[in-house]
C-alpha cells in the first residue's frame, strides 16, 4: 500500500472502478495524494501489479461489518436424530412425526433411527415400512438424503428439507438477529433429538438423547 509498493509501474484503477491505465508508481502515488486516497495494490501477482484509489480505512471497517453480517446471518446445518421403535403407537409416532416436521422447517436434517429390540430384528420389513410412511408424509418439507439401511440393531434414513424451506428457515433467522434461541414454552423437543454438528471442520460432535417410541 501507497509507499510500500515496489512497481517500476502499476495498471491503475479509479475510486470508482475505472480504469486508468498503465502509469509509473510515482504518477499512482500522486494521484492518490491529490484526491486524499490510498493507493492499494489489489491483484500483486499480475504484470504489472493492479492497484486501485481508494480510502483504505473505510474499505477495512467495511469489510468488517460485511463479515459480521454473514457470521450472523450463517446457520449452522445440524443433524437431529429422531428415534422410533418399528411398533410405536399411532399417538407416539404423530408427536415424533411432528418433531421432525418442525425441524426440517427450521433447516435442519433429520436423522431417523427405528431400534429394534428381540424378535424384531427378525422383521426389517416393520421398520423399512414405518420409515417409507415417514418419507410419504413430508415430502412437501424434505426428502431422503441417505435411504434406509441397516445398521446393526438400528435401521437409519436421512431426511434434509428442500433448498427452498432451509432458504425460508435462513431468513426467519437473520429477520431474528440471530440464532433462534428456546423458549420455556416449547416441548422437551430437545430431550426428543440429539444434535449433531456436521462440520468437518471443527469436527464436533452433539450428544443423543434417546427417544425410542413406546
Amino acid at each position: 500500500m501507497n509507499e510500500q509498493i515496489r512497481a517500476r509501474e502499476v495498471r491503475l484503477v479509479g475510486p470508482e472502478g475505472e480504469q486508468v491505465g498503465i502509469v509509473p508508481l510515482e504518477r499512482a502515488l500522486q494521484l492518490a495524494a491529490d484526491v486524499d486516497l490510498d493507493l492499494v495494490e489489489v491483484a500483486p501477482m499480475a504484470r504489472p501489479p493492479v492497484c486501485k484509489l481508494m480510502d483504505f480505512g473505510k474499505f477495512k471497517y467495511e469489510s468488517a461489518l460485511k463479515a459480521r453480517e454473514a457470521r450472523r446471518n450463517q446457520q449452522q446445518t445440524v443433524i437431529k436424530e429422531m428415534k422410533l421403535r418399528p411398533k410405536i403407537d399411532p399417538h407416539d409416532y404423530e408427536t415424533k412425526k411432528g418433531h421432525v416436521v418442525r425441524f426440517l422447517k427450521a433447516g435442519d436434517k433429520v436423522k431417523v433411527t427405528i431400534m429394534f429390540r428381540g424378535r424384531e430384528q427378525s422383521r426389517p420389513e416393520l421398520g423399512y415400512r414405518l420409515l417409507r410412511r415417514l418419507e410419504s408424509e413430508i415430502t412437501e418439507l424434505g426428502y431422503v438424503e441417505s435411504a434406509p439401511k441397516q445398521d446393526g440393531r438400528n435401521m437409519i434414513m436421512v431426511l434434509a428439507p428442500h433448498r427452498a424451506v432451509k432458504a425460508s428457515a435462513v431468513a426467519a433467522t437473520a429477520s431474528r438477529g440471530g440464532p433462534r434461541e428456546r423458549t420455556a414454552e416449547e416441548p422437551a423437543a430437545a430431550a426428543e433429538a440429539a444434535v449433531t454438528s456436521e462440520s468437518a471442520a471443527a469436527g464436533e460432535t452433539g450428544t443423543t438423547a434417546d427417544t425410542g417410541g413406546r
